[in-house]
């Protein structure tokens, strides 16, 4: 029952970061020349995305990625994934001005495929350690990986090379090797970050507006999972435990048990 209380509050927790369903206004994707005169104003979350159901203009359509326009007016070329109250935040200043197009795709294409790889390890680190795996492997999930056999190791290694080549020649430009420079890190003009048309369930909206939303529901989601996957690694290196045996642990802590009464001899029980 503990785990699956705690398995709850972790799912409602991330539910938490999914943005409201209410209606969105259109954004206008170019600025008005009065606008472009004055200061720069501040962004809403809903301001920030260049998405728009009423795109006019042949260049707009042409150049409409999922309903995206890439407009340097607005923050990040206007990519969805800024919500309240922080609305649109870059303390580093990896999408300010004077970044090009390419470089912010880039980044975002890290960003999306990061965020999705965490959550399947958040996942993983919790279903890994209570659910016993085909190779009878246990212990906590950082110690895992080297209880593999050679040849599952062998083909999980040759199976995620495959996927990121594949990636590579869907979202990125072929190498020239005679202008290497042109090329290198180069995404293509056509391709959304992190859309590489992989969708068995059929969940991609049609919609623009829909898009959007989901993408941020993503992003939101999988920034959550890369921190929450960084503090399980880290907690385990330190304590060597896996994730519910910390929390029983600690649970033990704070009702008053001595968490080490039966452990002997033995420094990790």
């Amino acid at each position: 029952m503990m785990k699956l209380a705690i398995l709850s509050t972790a799912v409602a927790t991330t539910a938490a970061f999914a943005p409201s369903n209410s209606p969105r206004v259109g954004v206008n994707l170019r600025m008005s020349e009065v606008e472009s005169s004055a200061e720069q104003p501040d962004f809403s979350p809903t301001e920030m995305n260049a998405f728009s159901e009423s795109s006019t203009g042949s260049s707009a359509v042409a150049a409409s990625i999922n309903g995206w326009v890439a407009d340097e007016s607005l923050p990040c070329f206007g990519l969805p994934g800024a919500i309240a109250p922080t609305g649109f935040f870059d303390p580093l200043g990896f999408a300010q001005k004077g970044i090009s197009l390419n470089e912010v795709k880039r980044n975002r294409e890290a960003e999306v495929m990061h965020g999705r790889v965490a959550m399947v390890a958040a996942v993983g680190y919790l279903a890994g350690e209570s659910i016993s795996g085909p190779f009878s492997i246990v212990g906590p999930a950082n110690d895992q990986l080297q209880q593999m056999p050679a040849p599952a190791f062998a083909l999980l290694t040759v199976t995620i090379a495959a996927m990121e080549l594949k990636r590579a020649t869907i979202g990125w430009v072929e190498p020239d090797f005679g202008s290497w420079s042109k090329t290198l890190w180069k995404l293509r003009d056509n391709y959304y970050p992190g859309d590489v048309g992989f969708d068995p369930l059929g969940l991609k909206p049609t919609d623009a507006e829909e898009f959007a939303n989901m993408q941020t529901r993503e992003i939101q989601n999988g920034r959550l999972a890369m921190i929450g996957v960084a503090g399980m690694c880290a907690q385990e290196l330190v304590n060597h435990r896996s994730i519910m045996e910390t929390l029983t642990f600690y649970q033990k802590v704070y009702s008053g048990v001595n968490p080490y009464e039966a452990c002997g001899d033995t420094i990790i029980c």
